[in-house]
């Protein structure tokens, strides 16, 4: 069962909704503020962080950058610009275990962080 924290600055609720119908019963799921979400991480609470913001980066991302460092995290969208199919799921397997995106993608990337989560387990 892998242990996924829903963090971020907005659409939390949708975005929980997307990880459990792309976690296939698999996952637990857990949804808190972005500081509470990323101390949850640091401390072994989940196993990986799913959050997003109107940047990607920012509210999705800023405090899982500050407490689990930069090689942990990535931003996986932004307002101009959404990674590849095939570089999210790279990022997914390089051990990145906290995803930021903009929140206009949650329905396109939440899916193929799922998938390639879910992979890994």
């Amino acid at each position: 069962m892998l242990r996924i924290m829903v963090g971020g600055q907005i659409d939390k609720a949708e975005i929980a909704a997307l990880v459990e119908k792309y976690g296939n019963g698999q996952v637990s799921i857990e949804v808190k503020g972005d500081l509470d979400a990323a101390m949850a991480m640091q401390a072994g609470q989940a196993d990986y962080y799913i959050g997003a913001c109107n940047t990607g980066g920012g509210g999705a991302l800023a405090m899982a950058l500050a407490l689990l460092g930069h090689d942990k995290c990535v931003t996986l969208s932004m307002p101009s610009s959404m990674m590849s199919e095939e570089e999210i799921r790279e990022q997914v397997r390089s051990g990145k275990i906290a995803f930021g995106f903009t929140a206009q993608d949650k329905e396109k990337i939440v899916p193929i962080v799922m998938d390639e989560l879910l992979k890994l387990k």
